[in-house]
């Protein structure tokens, strides 16, 4: 993935200015800043919700801009959110299975005529949701209904249903937001097997420090809608900038 000079403006008032980034295939790219410093606008800019007032955006060899939102699935890209949208009144198993959208054949008329081939794919996509369940350990939960359940499991199962549409970019949104200690650090083992065992390439947005620290290669910092540094999380730990964007004061 490849940002080029990313603006974003609303009206007179300047969101982000001029953000230029690269997430390395297979890496982890943590984004972090202050409150209001203009992480989920960027986020969003990737994921089609706002369209950037200027710069470019690349996911391999997609031009990101020029295709639909509901395309860039097609084109690799899944994301999660800091509050989970599932459907509380489903199981968590078809609350997973709706991350395979993009991957089923035909279109509808093929779907509801229940044609062979999409029988198949049906099948497959099921097997891999429980593989996928089964890898998080949420495979207990496959037929219990996501209401039944408490705000970090929801997490999993949203990072299953993004899973299952084989990203090659997962936008992570505070994944470990509200998240017990114990869930930490479950969530970290999960992103150290997701670089292990997938070719995906992670950018996630954390205030957690030592998430950050735990699981990516390297960190980019912005502030009020700019980039202030890049680097090594330690690096950007003991950056005096960075201390003072956090604490409003000189380091």
């Amino acid at each position: 993935m490849t940002l080029t000079d990313v603006s974003l403006r609303f009206g007179g008032i300047h969101v982000l200015e001029d953000v230029s980034l690269e997430a390395e295939p297979g890496t982890v790219l943590g984004l972090v800043g202050p409150n209001g410093a203009g992480k989920t606008s960027l986020f969003n800019c990737i994921s089609g919700h706002y369209r950037p007032s200027s710069g470019s955006i690349r996911l391999d060899d997609v031009d990101a801009l020029a295709v639909r939102s509901s395309r860039l699935a097609e084109a690799g890209l899944a994301r999660t959110f800091q509050h989970p949208a599932l459907q509380l009144d489903a199981t968590v198993l078809e609350n997973v299975l709706l991350g395979a959208h993009s991957r089923l054949p035909g279109g509808p008329v093929s779907w509801s005529l229940r044609l062979p081939k999409t029988r198949r794919a049906e099948r497959e996509v099921r097997q891999e949701a429980h593989d996928l369940l089964e890898r998080f350990g949420l495979g207990w939960a496959a037929t219990r209904r996501a209401d039944e359940l408490s705000h970090g499991l929801h997490k999993g199962i949203e990072l299953c249903r993004a899973m299952l549409s084989r990203p090659t970019l997962l936008l992570l949104d505070e994944p470990a937001a509200g998240l017990s200690h114990g869930e930490v650090e479950q969530f970290i083992d999960s992103v150290r097997d997701m670089r292990k065992d997938f070719d995906v390439t992670i950018v996630v947005v954390e205030h957690h420090m030592g998430v950050i620290a735990a699981i990516t290669d390297r960190v980019f910092v912005i502030n009020q809608g700019r980039e202030l540094m890049e680097g090594t999380a330690e690096e950007a730990r003991n950056d005096p900038r960075v201390v003072e964007a956090y604490l409003g004061a000189p380091a």
